[in-house]
């Protein structure tokens, strides 16, 4: 396994930037302009977009996992990133779950971000209820759960927080309740001058036509998408294998229209450090084509490499990509 990691991080560093004449031909893009091996420091800088870093990209060191012992605090987060050379942070609520209402806490993050000279983004909430719940009570309760990660997100100076539009019923039925629940919970964020945006995370919310059209129907500036380019599984079967899956490409397409933020997903790479399992080409072509000029978050999820060798091979294809683009 060393071995591999050495290779694959030579691999992306060295390699030739190639995409296969599919997926070029596919994004009209010029396969006749010559492309250099590294992208140099202009053209970064140059990028249509800039480069954040989710926090659930190190879920294994902040201790997601109870049986394995963190290696990382919440704290140490902004400090991170920065050793990447990342300035945008995006936070999950689960690794300072219980600090929502802690002003001094809070503060804290806020210094953390300020000494190493980086933006605090957006909080991803999980684990507050159900916004599409059919059941009024619920629903209700879910949305209210929420008001004070709206609060933390505000006092942080963070643009947005990211919600789930998860329910049980029909796909008709949940559309309503979360129509109901996200609008409520967006007219609460406008009073925050916050965005609140929904992922594409499973069942309904990863068919990008649904979730379109639930944003269509609340039809609220504040209220938006957040396209993560992995998340497009509508059934898993045993051992969370997916069973039935969207066509991630028009899902981030028809989702694209309402983003205020874009997810980076990334697994498994190959050896020209491309992602295996998606054409990434492609889809930041589409994110461009939409006008999108703000933060695209690395969001590894992969095992063949350690975390922190799988933000630099997402920051690696990110920036080969922007300087084709």
């Amino acid at each position: 396994m060393k071995k591999t990691r050495r290779t694959f991080l030579k691999n992306s560093g060295q390699a030739a930037l190639g995409f296969g004449l599919l997926g070029l031909t596919s994004c009209d893009v010029d396969s006749t302009k010559k492309v250099k091996k590294e992208p140099t420091k202009k053209e970064i800088k140059e990028m249509f977009f800039k480069i954040s870093l989710a926090q659930w990209s190190l879920h294994k060191s902040l201790g997601r996992n109870k049986d394995i012992p963190a290696t990382m605090d919440n704290l140490d987060f902004a400090a991170k990133a920065k050793s990447f050379g990342i300035d945008g942070l995006e936070y999950v609520n689960q690794f300072f779950k219980d600090k929502a209402t802690d002003t001094a806490y809070l503060n804290e993050m806020i210094k953390r971000a300020d000494d190493n000279g980086c933006k605090n983004l957006l909080i991803m909430i999980d684990s507050e209820g159900n916004l599409g719940d059919t059941d009024e009570k619920k629903r209700l309760k879910a949305v209210e759960n929420h008001y004070k990660w709206v609060d933390a997100a505000k006092h942080l100076g963070c643009h947005s927080i990211r919600v789930n539009a998860a329910g049980e019923g029909t796909a008709e039925e949940v559309a309503e309740a979360a129509v109901l629940g996200l609008g409520k919970l967006a007219e609460y964020g406008k009073s925050a001058g916050l965005n609140v945006i929904v992922e594409n995370h499973g069942g309904y919310s990863s068919d990008g036509s649904w979730l379109s059209g639930v944003m269509k129907q609340i039809n609220m500036e504040n209220c938006g998408t957040l396209p993560d380019f992995g998340n497009f599984c509508l059934e898993r079967g045993e051992g969370w294998v997916c069973k039935k899956e969207y066509d991630r490409y028009k899902g981030v397409k028809e989702l694209m229209p309402f983003a205020k933020a874009v997810s980076a997903k990334s697994n498994v790479f190959n050896e020209d450090g491309d992602e295996r399992n998606m054409d990434y080409l492609r889809i930041m072509k589409t994110v461009k084509d939409h006008g999108y000029t703000g933060y695209v978050g690395i969001e590894y999820e992969g095992n063949e490499l350690s975390e922190d060798e799988g933000i630099i091979a997402t920051k690696k294809l990110l920036e080969k990509v922007g300087a084709m683009l």
